[in-house]
This record gives structure tokens, sequence and C-alpha cells, in this order.
């Protein structure tokens, strides 16, 4: 199965930018579509961006969609989410997550594999 592990994350001041990356090993990463959601104490994990096996038409939370760019490198293994224009309702801790094979789900439960996340902190 694969592994996930999130990094870059940190504290921010709002209207900064920051790249995560997901680097995952094990099985070939183009078998998996991969996403990110984001979790804020307290409250329910969200979907935040998706892409597909081969990284064509992304898609995106209205929440983030023109702020934040999901990305992936199946050669390096590595998934990437880029922010910028933080604001401080970005704070979160980011989560990878992996689904064999079938991209186009917002849905948490759809994933089978997740890394342990990293925090996000945007200061006003």
């Amino acid at each position: 199965q694969v592994q996930l592990v999130e990094s870059g994350g940190g504290s921010v001041q709002a209207g900064g930018s920051l790249r995560l990356s997901c680097a995952a090993s094990g099985p070939t990463l183009s078998d998996y579509a991969m996403g990110w959601f984001r979790q804020d104490p307290g409250k329910e994990r969200g979907f935040v961006a998706a892409i597909s096996r081969s990284g064509g038409t992304p898609i995106y939370a209205d929440s983030v969609k023109g702020r934040f760019t999901i990305s992936r490198d199946n050669a390096k293994n590595m998934v990437y989410l880029w922010l910028d224009s933080l604001k401080p309702e970005d704070t979160a801790v980011y989560y990878c997550a992996a689904r064999p094979y079938i991209f186009g789900t917002k849905s948490d439960s759809d994933y089978d594999y997740w890394g342990r996340g990293t925090q996000v902190t945007v200061s006003s």
C-alpha cells in the first residue's frame, strides 16, 4: 500500500504563500488519484483539491479556487499544493490522500490512504 508523508507547513502572515509537499512510497504513484484535505480543530475534514493520475484537470474547493494549485510529479512520487494569498481561515492541518485509479471525488471517505498531516497557520 502507498505511504504518504506531508511537509512544508508553517506559520505565515495573511497574504503569504507556502508550498506543501506529499512524498509517496510503495506502489507506483501514477496508479492513484491524489487529494488534499484540511481540518481545523472541532471541525470536519474538508476537501481542498484533487488531481487525476495523469495530472490533468484538477478540481478545487470554491474557497481556495484561484489561490491554491495542486500538481504532481509521478517520476518523483511527489504531490504538491501551492498556497497563495493565504487567509486566516486557511489555518488547519493539511492532509494528503490517495485513491486507487478513480478521480473526481471530493469526499474524504472515498480515499484509502492518508498522511499524518502538516500544520498551516495564517495570522492576520
